[in-house]
């Protein structure tokens, strides 16, 4: 049994992660902004510490190791100069507060794993991309740069550091799937700008299964690309939502439309990046889900 302290346990990967780390009998303390709210999504057994990402945890001092996947949704609204000082701080912020508890803890974690995400390499189309390309320059790849940066600073106090680069996670119960799925449902669904951008999905389980494999196997450590092995296009994608919801995927969004209503926002939705999962492969991760239909499907229920 470990004790493990985790932020943004309430949301849908958080929610799914904490659940696994119960069911295998773990020690866990879910930090968030609202204890009182947070307890009816997680088992009894579980405790909660009240933390808004303004300070150091209490209980990062004692624990074995640290997972942070708390962080402000990026994806789906305009970025106005508020919006892009909140994402900052959600993820920058906080990631530091807690880099700093470990600093100061009288017996420190052995292994952080903070979330990141594949927006961490920018645009780039088709090209294959595992855990060595360089950063990309557009604000989410900035951002995301930052993040890492400042989860790596744990590395100084002896804490080996694994950064969960993300794709798009699909998942029965929220995810990006829920998104994805509401203009099919009303028969209005169908590719985002061209179709030809690259989408790196991943499903849930698998999701959950590489947080808690960067937990327990010491040869991660660096990022990590969490991501399904075979990546496809929106339209492909889009093709499989529609037959899995037995609804047409005939109806594009026009990206002149995106950019009308999100700007600068719009960048993710109509570019892409092919993410490699290479560091999960190269230790022996089996996939659960490596077919996107078959992703979809469980997703959908």
């Amino acid at each position: 049994m470990q004790k493990i302290v985790i932020s943004g346990g309430t949301g849908f990967i958080g929610r799914a992660v904490v659940a696994a780390l119960h069911a295998r009998g773990d020690d866990v303390t879910v930090l968030s902004r609202d204890p009182s709210r947070a307890r009816v999504t997680a088992a009894s057994q579980v405790r909660f510490e009240a933390w808004d990402g303004h300070r150091s945890p209490a209980s990062v001092d004692g624990s074995d190791a640290v997972i942070h996947l708390a962080g402000e949704p990026a994806i789906g609204k305009r970025w106005s100069d508020a919006v892009k000082q909140e994402i900052v701080a959600s993820r920058v912020r906080s990631t530091e507060h807690l880099v700093d508890a470990m600093g100061v803890a009288s017996r420190r974690p052995s292994v952080f794993v903070c979330a990141s995400a594949i927006g961490y390499y920018g645009a780039h189309g088709d090209e294959p991309l595992d855990e060595t390309a360089d950063a990309g320059s557009d604000f989410l790849a900035r951002v995301t740069l930052a993040w890492e940066a400042a989860a790596s600073r744990a590395g100084e106090f002896g804490v080996r550091v694994v950064r969960a680069r993300f794709g798009v996670v699909l998942g029965r119960g929220g995810g990006a799937l829920a998104e994805m799925a509401r203009p099919f449902k009303l028969f209005v669904g169908g590719p985002i700008a061209s179709g030809a951008q690259i989408v790196s999905w991943v499903h849930i389980d698998d999701a959950v299964g590489a947080v808690l494999r960067a937990v327990d196997d010491v040869r991660l450590q660096g990022p990590i690309n969490v991501t399904a092995p075979e990546a496809v296009t929106n339209k492909e994608l889009s093709d499989v939502i529609g037959r899995v919801l037995r609804r047409p995927s005939v109806m594009r969004v026009p990206e002149v439309a995106l950019r009308v209503a999100f700007g600068e926002a719009a960048g993710p939705l109509i570019s892409g990046q092919r993410a490699v999962p290479a560091v999960l492969q190269r230790v022996g991760y089996a996939f659960r889900y490596s077919r996107i239909e078959d992703a979809v499907r469980q997703a959908a229920g």
